[in-house]
């Protein structure tokens, strides 16, 4: 029966085609992620450098997010979708033919790495927004949400230990190639989806227009404000630990790509758990406070990180951290889901992924920075003790203005 409940989302067809496609190509994402962080690293042996590939590959989804909220809202979610895989596989295919042949440098690297964070930009609102065009019985959608999450973390998983063993033995561009295939899984199960046939009306506004409306509805929706504001400093302050994490293999453990792949792994792993732990959740529970004590979690597990010399221990460090890093993502999205109008829709979650992904660039060019002045350990403390102080600061935040409890757990009806 708990079985059951985890997976009870998948009865839907166009959401099981979409829970396919993206089970295959995510592998293939977080292959070229890991992929990219090693070649980086390989090559200038700089965690500035590791801060500043990561900074242009989101620094246009930041810029650009709230632009392809508003597309998202006016145009078909689906064939925005479509497009922006095409064009993702492209990226990774071009990336492949350059390394492989050996034509490459850093600038050709940071500008692709441009070119795939301004795909994101229109990517990420369209496909946040699509999933739940995905699930007829919007009862469902906390648990599509929580199951997607899942699928993310598997591939994280699954990703980096396949690339641990590709980078050591066939190299990167290898892992490029891979994504690159990985993409047409995706590709033909959006194809294959039948969904309603959408009645286009011209928009009587302008663009510009259109993102104030969404602004002046977040600033009237306080708990969406500030659960998109905690959102926006977990991923400034925190998530680029993940940038250091190839300075850890190699400098704290002497390792190599496998090590670097075991780090992935087991915090995939972690997240994996926390995922499925909020599939299991039951309709009623407070998301906030989960959030909240994830991120009090997540702080804890990097200060201990960052005082660890045993890779053991430290691995199992890492898989705390991926429970608590998922938990907060996962919680935090289906938050905002399940309290959001869904004329607006695709321009909150616009700024949800300007906050939670638009800010982790200048997060990674900060901490670059930092870490190589005062050293990846000492970095990771500071990590771990913003989170702890994030936690504190948002736990008056969230409560100062709560919902009524009749409201706060509420999911709104979204009429078609």
């Amino acid at each position: 029966m708990r079985l059951q409940q985890i997976y009870k989302s998948l009865k839907y067809p166009n959401y099981r085609l979409y829970f396919i496609g993206q089970s295959i190509s995510l592998i293939g994402t977080w292959m070229q992620r890991m992929a990219v962080s090693w070649l980086v690293y390989r090559l200038t042996g700089s965690a500035f450098m590791l801060g500043m590939v990561t900074f242009a590959g989101q620094i246009p989804t930041f810029l650009l997010s709230p632009y392809g909220g508003v597309i998202s809202d006016r145009y078909n979610r689906y064939k925005i979708l479509l497009t922006t895989q095409i064009a993702a596989m492209v990226q990774a295919a071009a990336l492949a033919a350059m390394v492989i042949s050996g034509y490459y440098n850093m600038a050709a690297i940071i500008f692709l790495s441009v070119v795939l964070g301004i795909i994101n930009a229109f990517d990420t609102p369209s496909r946040q927004s699509l999933l739940v065009e995905l699930v007829e019985d919007k009862k469902d959608l906390p648990n599509a949400i929580a199951l997607n999450s899942s699928v993310i973390n598997l591939a994280r998983l699954i990703g980096p230990t396949i690339a641990g063993a590709v980078l050591a033995s066939m190299g990167e561009g290898v892992c490029f190639l891979l994504n690159a295939v990985s993409f047409i899984a995706v590709i033909v199960c959006l194809l294959l989806m039948k969904l309603p046939q959408e009645v286009y009306i011209k928009p009587v506004k302008n663009l510009w227009s259109d993102f104030r409306d969404g602004y002046d509805y977040l600033q009237r929706t306080y708990v969406l404000k500030n659960m998109i504001l905690l959102l926006a400093c977990i991923s400034f302050l925190m998530m680029p630990y993940a940038t250091l994490l190839p300075v850890v293999a190699k400098d704290f453990f002497n390792g190599d790509a496998t090590t670097f792949g075991l780090l992935n792994g087991v915090t995939g792993l972690g997240a994996l758990i926390g995922a499925f732990h909020l599939a299991l959740l039951k309709p009623g529970k407070s998301l906030d406070k989960i959030v909240l004590g994830a991120t009090m979690v997540f702080g804890i597990s990097l200060l201990l990180f960052s005082i660890t010399s045993y890779l053991p221990l430290a691995l199992c460090i890492m898989t705390v951290t991926g429970f608590g890093m998922m938990t907060c993502i996962a919680g935090g999205n289906t938050f905002i889901q399940t309290h959001v109008e869904d004329k607006m829709r695709g321009r909150v979650m616009s700024f949800y992924t300007m906050a939670f992904f638009g800010m982790q660039p200048f997060g990674s060019f900060l901490l670059g920075m930092i870490a190589d002045y005062i050293g990846a350990g000492y970095t990771l403390a500071l990590q771990g003790t913003a989170g702890l102080l994030i936690g504190v600061i948002f736990m008056f935040r969230l409560y100062k203005n709560r919902l009524p409890a009749s409201a706060k757990e509420e999911v709104h009806v979204i009429h078609d």
